[in-house]
């Protein structure tokens, strides 16, 4: 075992932004750290191309860990309701992602770890985290426990009935997947079981808004609240200088040297994350394709940091005939999702 590693879930598909996010990782948290890449699916013929280059970084192999986790998602989500509810526009949706697969770090071999999602971009060294998970068992650093009633992980009114809970204070215990730090060892075969019973043969998949049922995050956030467990998000801190943005899409940042801050008093965050963007804009970019993706610079950056000379010199739209064939693709794939 190691004392402290990081973790991200890839496959060949988000290959660009993966090499982006370990070159961010290497400039600005360390080029000595321990890098575990959790297969997202079979598709790696160039995540290995990618590990084979670099010392400090492996694949994530424990067929025994893939399958428990695979089993728990499958389970839970079959037992909902809206699993079998077509006009939902993504009817067994879940089949199609292995997004808990992140989950399997809990089963890895660092005692601690953080955990980055591929479409993500490093920005400052790890140290407040390590510092948290000397107090807390999970470590957050997102606004997910903002979003509106509507529309947020949890259906309140019913933990409120189940557990006495008011909603602002579970509201306070939602979190993203996207970043986090937590430890090895947690979510153990009994208590994956126990939640497993909960979910299934209590039915508490009710605490979970249906309009976001189909999301890792609200899983895990349900896991997270009911382990409970001590958690941290530094959004809510009581230190202002905690509270940054971290979303490419709806946050402003400033750079310097490469590295982003917040706009709001220079304050360092933890990760870029290109959430709400396709895997397929960041390829397409890398072509030298012209992709509307805001900060595109800095991932362009950071993902021909050690081949700078393969960087686009110039971006250019794609022809007629090209988006014509993607449109095409797209209308296809979504009938074939829908008649699945």
């Amino acid at each position: 075992m190691e004392d402290f590693g990081i973790y991200t879930l890839a496959n060949d598909v988000v290959y660009d932004q993966l090499v982006a996010l370990l070159n961010s990782i290497e400039v600005n948290v360390s080029p000595d750290i321990h890098i575990c890449i959790i297969p997202y699916d079979d598709r790696l013929n160039l995540v290995n191309q990618e590990i084979d280059s670099r010392p400090n970084v492996s694949l994530f192999y424990d067929p025994t860990s893939l399958q428990r986790w695979e089993e728990f998602y499958h389970e839970v989500w079959n037992a909902h309701p809206s699993n079998n509810k077509k006009n939902l526009g993504h009817s067994k949706w879940y089949k199609k992602s292995n997004l808990l697969r992140k989950m399997c770090a809990f089963d890895g071999k660092f005692d601690k770890f953080v955990f980055y999602d591929a479409d993500s971009l490093a920005m400052s060294p790890l140290n407040r985290v390590l510092q948290k998970l000397d107090q807390y068992d999970f470590v957050f650093d997102d606004w997910e426990h903002s979003k509106p009633t509507p529309v947020a992980a949890f259906n309140f009114s019913v933990i409120e009935k189940a557990i006495s809970l008011p909603e602002s204070e579970v509201r306070s215990k939602i979190h993203c997947s996207s970043f986090f730090g937590s430890k090895r060892g947690i979510f153990g075969n009994d208590e994956l079981e126990i939640l497993r019973k909960r979910l299934v043969k209590d039915q508490e998949f009710t605490w979970i808004n249906e309009r976001s049922w189909w999301c890792d995050a609200d899983l895990f956030s349900y896991m997270t609240l009911r382990s409970n467990r001590p958690l941290f998000n530094f959004t809510q801190s009581t230190n202002g200088q905690d509270r940054t943005g971290n979303c490419a899409d709806g946050d402003p940042f400033v750079n310097i040297n490469n590295v982003l801050f917040n706009q709001q008093g220079l304050k360092p965050i933890h990760r870029l994350h290109y959430m709400n963007y396709p895997a397929t804009y960041f390829t397409h970019l890398s072509k030298g394709e012209d992709v509307k993706i805001s900060y595109r610079d800095e991932f362009l950056y950071y993902r021909f940091l050690k081949q700078p000379e393969q960087r686009p010199k110039e971006l250019k739209p794609p022809s007629l005939l090209t988006q014509t064939t993607r449109k095409l693709q797209s209308a296809i794939n979504k009938l074939k999702k829908f008649i699945s």
